[in-house]
């Protein structure tokens, strides 16, 4: 397996298909689950003769499951150090969910004359968890009930998630993909139980205001307003204001797993806001 070993000796698998001299798309996956959630986008921008990069995040997938560095600070390090060991230049970064938090993350502190631009996907920043200054948040209640759901059962857990509000299929009409939740299911399990219980407080807390502040690289912001996991009135149309080259795009009515549930609308912009 294609792999790199960090500083402190986490080894990160990672996936690097397309010509080496093409302009290179680095995939950031959400939580729990893998670099094999962006299969349909890095088959789509590969056919388009991009380069597509993505990683598996420490404790998931295919990575080391390590018992310490479950945080954004160490996953945007992690990015950081497969980006100089590919010697990756005048990069795109997609992030989705946690993704999208640690796309932020690694573009504010590394991204500097490497990165060109940002996409943002049903993204945890500017912050999940509601405070009195995010009143649009959720309760920390919500997240003390994932980490107890996961640490209950996390084979049922990582079956129902999917099955309902993650896709959107619990919504009356909906027609659940039982290949799509096995699919979550799959991903979620080939993980670590440590890192995604970690992980939880990771994208949940969070807050990645700074680093948007920060960020002078176009930025396209895309968000469904149906979206049950990152609640739009925390997310999207918050970030947008605070990147200095924000563009929000909400899509009426589409859930948190819009990647996988509407994935030709969302290449299709992507692709259009990466060629302008």
């Amino acid at each position: 397996m294609t792999s790199i070993t960090t500083s402190d000796g986490v080894q990160l698998f990672y996936k690097d298909w397309g010509p080496k001299s093409a302009q290179p798309i680095v995939f950031h996956h959400g939580w729990p689950l893998s670099s094999d959630d962006w299969d349909n986008q890095m088959l789509f921008f590969l056919g388009k003769g991009f380069r597509v990069i993505a990683h598996d995040r420490r404790g998931h997938g295919r990575s080391s499951q390590v018992s310490d560095g479950h945080d954004m600070d160490h996953y945007a390090s992690d990015v950081a150090a497969m980006i100089d060991y590919l010697d990756l230049r005048n990069t795109i970064h997609v992030g989705h969910s946690t993704g999208g938090g640690e796309a932020a993350r690694y573009v504010a502190r590394y991204g500097k004359g490497r990165v060109t631009k940002l996409i943002l996907i049903a993204a945890v920043p500017p912050l999940m968890l509601k405070t009195a200054a995010n009143p649009g948040g959720l309760p920390i209640e919500a997240f003390d009930g994932l980490r107890s759901q996961l640490a209950a059962n996390r084979s049922q857990f990582y079956r129902d998630f999917p099955s309902s509000p993650f896709y959107g299929y619990n919504r009356p009409g909906a027609e659940p993909s039982q290949a799509v939740i096995s699919n979550w299911w799959r991903q979620g399990m080939m993980g670590g139980a440590k890192a995604h219980y970690d992980g939880i407080k990771a994208f949940s807390e969070t807050d990645f205001t700074e680093d948007l502040k920060s960020i002078t690289v176009p930025t396209l912001v895309l968000h469904g307003d149906d979206d049950q996991i990152v609640p739009i009135g925390a997310a999207a149309p918050l970030s947008a204001k605070l990147l200095q080259t924000g563009t929000l795009k909400i899509y009426e009515k589409l859930p948190h797993g819009l990647c996988t549930t509407h994935a030709d609308v969302v290449n299709a912009d992507m692709l259009a806001f990466i060629t302008a």
